[in-house]
């Protein structure tokens, strides 16, 4: 495949970040016309050629549009199939909808999970690269390849650099693997935090297993939208005599009142990576950093395009 050339789209649910990994690549974006007819439907040209090419469209089903901003990447990914393509990725940093991955017990709810697999894969995508699954398993629902990334190495050096002796936290039984993954990188302890979610959006902390006296705690998640998990959580963890608490998480979706609640919290810090654009909402906040997943990204993609391993990124510990 690395004979094709690569061609590099972006939809506009995060632009800074396709600009910043075409940058990374050394190419820069493709010519397109990304937007709305009168009545609001999404109208897709693209500006140039794209026969036999390899594509890579960057798009993240985020908020505040996450229905819209997957509905743009199906458009792109039907004009890119149509142009004779030789192969199309699409490149969802944040796979949206994920959250429903299952039907619980009783419970008459879609899996909203294996629709956009389903879609995606209907409108003509070929791979699929994104960062931090909600949970493993969704890979199963393509018939595709999938390249879930993981972005825990990206944190590994920010944390070395700020906290000494850091005892990496689950903040559910659900997050173990991941973090028992950081805290093999760091060569750290590991807690887990014991909640009940009794309703969407709304959990109660239960308890805290393993000891986080006088310990410099980082909680890793995939996902913080409302923050109500790690605020509840960072206050168990002080209350069970951490001496401070922080919170790493990839997709920082930050809905309603998630900045001040992080803000009024006992967490002395979060950082989360920039898959979906959370300038506005951090700039806001003295408590929340960014960290940049384009280098990351820009590797992906390289190594997708030239047919080398992904696995060969990441330290031997993640094994």
């Amino acid at each position: 495949m690395s004979g094709y050339n690569i061609a590099l789209y972006s939809g506009n649910a995060n632009p800074q970040l396709s600009q910043l990994v075409a940058q990374k690549l050394g190419t820069k974006i493709c010519k397109a016309k990304v937007g709305r007819f009168s009545d609001n439907e999404i109208n897709v040209e693209l500006g140039q050629s794209v026969r036999g090419n390899d594509v890579f469209i960057i798009q993240p089903s985020a908020p505040p549009n996450p229905s819209e901003n997957l509905m743009e990447i199906l458009v792109m990914i039907d004009a890119v199939k149509r142009s004779s393509a030789k192969r199309i990725t699409a490149v969802l940093p944040y796979f949206g909808f994920g959250r429903q991955d299952r039907r619980p017990w009783s419970s008459r709810v879609p899996i909203t999970a294996r629709l956009v697999a389903n879609m995606l894969t209907t409108a003509g995508a070929d791979r699929i690269l994104t960062i931090d699954l909600h949970a493993d398993q969704i890979q199963g629902f393509f018939n595709i390849p999938v390249d879930n990334v993981y972005a825990s190495p990206i944190f590994t050096n920010k944390i070395s650099k700020k906290i000494q002796n850091p005892t990496v936290v689950s903040p559910d039984v659900g997050g173990v693997v991941r973090a028992r993954a950081l805290a093999k990188q760091l060569n750290a302890d590991l807690a887990i935090v014991d909640k009940r979610r009794p309703k969407d959006n709304v959990s109660e902390v239960m308890n805290i297993i393993g000891d986080v006296t006088n310990r410099n705690c980082v909680i890793f998640d995939d996902i913080v939208d409302t923050a109500g998990t790690l605020c509840k959580a960072a206050g168990a963890l002080k209350q069970n005599g951490a001496k401070s608490v922080y919170a790493c998480c990839t997709h920082g979706v930050l809905s309603g009142d998630a900045v001040t609640n992080i803000e009024n919290s006992q967490l002395d810090g979060v950082l989360v990576s920039n898959t979906i654009d959370v300038q506005e909402k951090a700039q806001k906040s003295t408590k929340i950093d960014i960290i940049c997943i384009a280098k990351m990204l820009s590797d992906s993609i390289s190594r997708i395009h030239r047919e080398n391993s992904i696995r060969s990124m990441y330290p031997s510990s993640m094994g």
